[in-house]
């Protein structure tokens, strides 16, 4: 972390136990710790439970002896965020809003608020790190480039030291003059010493259950959002010869690789299960197989054009990295081959347009792009 001579840090409180340790390990630290509840936008279909978080993240900045403040980013989660979301499935594609949620909320809208407030730093409790200066060098695999220091960025995102929790993954839009400003206190931790920590500390979120599903909303079921804001219809399942064996309930509701949520009507006691290997939203048709091999460019990809890309470390045309198409996928290597083009060395399955693309090189994470279309 950055040398703290009493510097001012904002830390986004959310209720739960990671944010409470940051908060917690910094005021440790020296800094002037103020928790910050990041209020966002929330279906009114859903049942409400933004205040029972902030209920806790005011108990936790109440423990700790911190100010607490609230911040209301409600209109910008519900543009950049969910709109997007929505958009995005209407496309036939499927967004990642967590990567959104991180861009234009916590390190857009909270940094750019807490900035102007007078803090020096915001912190969260994502289980990722940040170099600076000469020790990015040392971070990195790098074999075919001799690298120019003064090229180097100031600040650089690594790889949380968990490797089952580090999620860099969601957080490849930050630049290097945004994590200039950024502080993550438990990436250098596995998950379990954070919970022995908080449980040191006396935290009331010491054994809270983590929060899993949508950035900030939780465990909601995307079909049942989706049918909220999309007008859906049944539609016909094909197998890939484009023969009919069954029904669904909307083709956008679905992702390449799904096995439920649609019904297989012609089918033998010997088929494997269907998983989706292509959708038709024009058509509002889903084509399924019982396959692994060879049924679809989706499922056997190798090159992938991005867009939207940001690169805190750009990759050099020709440079051989690892990269990931999902999150905990194990890194995967390949080749930068162009502005906008990667190639994976092995085929990847599953791809679903509209999910990031994430490079590294050695611990470090270069960034990455939206994966736009296949370049067969």
């Amino acid at each position: 972390m950055h040398e703290v001579n009493k510097k001012s840090v904002y830390v986004g409180i959310s209720g739960g136990v990671d944010s409470s340790v940051s908060a917690y390990l910094l005021k440790e630290a020296g800094y002037e710790v103020t928790g910050v509840f990041i209020r966002v936008w929330y279906p009114d279909f859903l049942e409400c439970s933004w205040q029972d978080e902030r209920r806790d993240a005011m108990r936790v900045c109440a423990e700790l002896g911190i100010p607490f403040k609230e911040l209301d980013l409600e209109e910008t989660y519900k543009r950049k965020v969910a709109d997007y979301m929505i958009s995005e499935y209407k496309e036939g594609r499927t967004p990642n809003p967590d990567v959104m949620c991180n861009k234009y909320v916590k390190f857009g809208g909270f940094l750019d608020w807490a900035i102007s407030e007078g803090a020096d730093f915001v912190a969260t409790g994502h289980y990722a790190r940040i170099l600076s200066g000469d020790k990015i060098l040392e971070a990195r695999n790098t074999k075919h480039e001799i690298l120019n220091k003064s090229k180097l960025p100031k600040f650089q995102l690594l790889k949380g030291l968990d490797d089952n929790k580090d999620q860099t993954y969601f957080l490849w839009t930050l630049t290097s003059e945004q994590l200039s400003k950024v502080l993550f206190p438990i990436g250098h931790l596995q998950k379990s010493e954070v919970r022995a920590l908080a449980k040191k500390a006396g935290l009331l979120t010491a054994e809270k259950k983590d929060s899993q599903g949508i950035c900030f909303l939780g465990e909601v079921s995307m079909k049942d959002f989706l049918r909220k804001y999309v007008s859906t219809e049944v539609g016909e399942v094909l197998n890939e010869n484009g023969e009919v064996i069954g029904w669904h309930e909307g083709a956008l509701l679905y992702t390449i690789g799904e096995r439920r949520g649609f019904t297989i009507t012609k089918k033998t006691p010997e088929d494997k299960p269907y998983f989706v290997i292509a959708k038709d939203i024009d058509a509002n048709t889903i084509t399924v197989s019982d396959k692994r091999e060879g049924i679809s460019p989706l499922f056997n990809a190798r090159r992938i054009l991005l867009e939207n890309m940001v690169w805190s470390t750009p990759p050099i045309e020709g440079g051989v990295y690892t990269g990931r198409i999902r999150y905990r996928q194990e890194l995967q290597e390949c080749t930068f081959e162009s502005s906008s083009l990667v190639t994976f060395n092995t085929p990847q399955k599953a791809v679903a347009l509209g999910q990031s693309v994430v490079l590294y090189d050695g611990e470090v994470c270069m960034g990455g792009g939206i994966m736009k279309e296949l370049i067969v």
